[in-house]
């Protein structure tokens, strides 16, 4: 096995793990550090272009564009993992604030609950007087 090959599999063992861990401020801040890494490559990408072929040539891969394209593939699969993790999180926090609201929604037990309205529903003063 490659030595390019064995660092791709660590990378996308790593985001995988990330995805089971907490988010939080550290989460954050580790989001944060690796936009600005990012940044970082793709202005020294454009400044030498060379320095990805050398770089892929140590490593067992034949073009620099190629080994542009595993990085890509590992970064892309990082941002579904957590673009993933993050929806289910909000699909969760609307489904108990749908819940808290049905039943803040339900009126009161009472003695005549007939002749109470419906939340939402049409009051008798909407009709106006009967003849």
């Amino acid at each position: 096995m490659l030595a390019i090959q064995v660092l791709l599999i660590v990378a996308v063992l790593v985001v995988a793990a990330r995805l089971l861990r907490g988010q939080g401020a550290r989460h954050q801040a580790i989001r944060r550090m690796m936009l600005v890494l990012f940044a970082v490559a793709a202005v020294l990408s454009i400044l030498f272009p060379a320095t990805w072929t050398r770089l892929a040539n140590l490593v067992g891969v034949g073009r620099g564009a190629d080994l542009l394209l595993y990085a890509l593939m590992v970064a892309f699969l990082g941002f579904v993992a957590t673009t993933y993790r993050r929806f289910r999180v909000l699909e969760s926090q609307f489904t108990q604030l749908a819940r808290r609201i049905a039943l803040d929604e339900v009126p009161p037990p009472g003695p005549d609950r007939s002749s109470a309205p419906l939340p939402g529903g049409p009051s008798p003063e909407d009709h106006g007087p009967r003849h």
